[in-house]
């Protein structure tokens, strides 16, 4: 069995163990730890790894759990930051919804360590903005210059060295339209995270949002896939009417399909096909993702790793054509990365052999 097979039969298998054997052989062994790593899924593989009985070889196993380790140590420490953000907002009236992250990971993983994240993301009202960035900076944090008005703008980034916060006033921006938040606000429902008070987005707002999420970013780490399933699993009642009209509404309902086409193609995530339907893009666009978004092309993270063909799959993926001109010409201008490697919005990052070989 090859890597991609192995760590996408396993992914597609859960919560019940895979039929197929383990990877058997060393080089196999090797390359689904990376690739479980590089997706920010060390520690749910090694959980999954455990429930499917399959074996590893003692490098790999032993790679595989240090990072897992590592991956965990990084979300204490943004759970930290999280929890001291949260107490500094309350303070100044501001319940933030959380998006993503340890929030998304707490309620829909085995255990909250074992999906990886990097940084804090908080969706507040547009009006409350300004008294959310300088609550965050009494607690020590840097805003980071930026423009809240440009069009592809969507949160202010704040870092100290506890680690980094965006706050979101926008939910995200991408394709040359934006995914505005206070309509997501008003609608997020009151919780509480470890004794604060916390909101997250409705069930049918979350599937839109997360969906459009990792299309903005090519689904190029396959936790967010992941995350997918498990939401649509954690909601057997979600309304999928409701999920589509609120897709079409944002007016990127194409990304919505990308993201669930591939989650339910490869990960075997419970859509229904006339929601499928309903979200599709043009046959040629339904055509060139299935082939950009096939499971060995997700594993290695292809498009990632190429700022040229990232940009020509969003200018060939995009809903609408001029919006998405304009912006790929303010970002190539930038000359910034597609992603930031090993970010929580980023690519996968490389890991080494266990043996230090490739």
């Amino acid at each position: 069995m090859t890597s991609a097979p192995a760590l996408l039969t396993l992914l597609q298998a859960w919560p019940e163990a895979p039929s197929l054997p383990g990877p058997l052989d060393a080089g196999a062994c090797d390359a689904l730890v990376r690739a479980a790593v590089s997706h920010g899924l060390a520690g749910f593989v090694e959980h999954a790894l455990a429930k499917a009985g399959w074996t590893l070889t003692p490098d790999a196993g032993a790679l595989l759990s240090r990072e897992a380790r590592m991956s965990a140590a990084r979300g204490m420490r943004v759970r930290s930051l999280l929890s001291r953000s949260l107490t500094a907002l309350a303070a100044v009236g501001v319940t933030p919804v959380l998006l993503k992250g340890y929030g998304l990971a707490r309620r829909l993983y085995p255990e909250p360590l074992q999906r990886a994240t990097n940084d804090v993301d908080l969706l507040v009202p547009r009006a409350r903005v300004l008294c959310a960035v300088h609550a965050l900076e009494g607690m020590g944090l840097t805003t980071q210059a930026g423009d809240v008005d440009q069009d592809d703008a969507h949160h202010v980034e704040l870092t100290g060295p506890g680690g980094m916060v965006e706050l979101h006033y926008r939910a995200l921006a991408g394709y040359g339209q934006a995914l505005e938040g206070d309509a997501l606000v008003a609608r997020a429902e009151d919780a509480t995270l470890d004794g604060h008070p916390v909101r997250y987005l409705g069930a049918e707002d979350e599937a839109v949002y997360l969906s459009l999420h990792a299309s903005n970013h090519l689904l190029q780490r396959l936790a967010w896939l992941l995350d997918l399933k498990l939401l649509a699993r954690a909601h057997p009642k979600l309304d999928w009417d409701r999920v589509v009209t609120r897709a079409q509404r944002t007016g990127l309902p194409h990304l919505a399909w990308y993201a669930w086409d591939a989650a339910h193609r490869l990960l075997d995530a419970p859509v229904p096909p006339w929601v499928l339907k309903a979200l599709a893009p043009p046959r040629w666009q339904r055509a060139l993702a299935t082939r950009l978004f096939s499971g060995p092309r997700l594993v290695g993270a292809e498009l990632a790793r190429s700022k040229p063909a990232w940009v020509a799959a969003k200018l060939a993926l995009a809903p609408r054509a001029r919006p998405m001109v304009r912006y790929a010409l303010r970002r190539l201008r930038g000359l910034r990365p597609p992603v930031a490697a090993g970010t929580e919005s980023g690519a996968p990052r490389p890991v080494r052999s266990p043996a230090g070989r490739r």
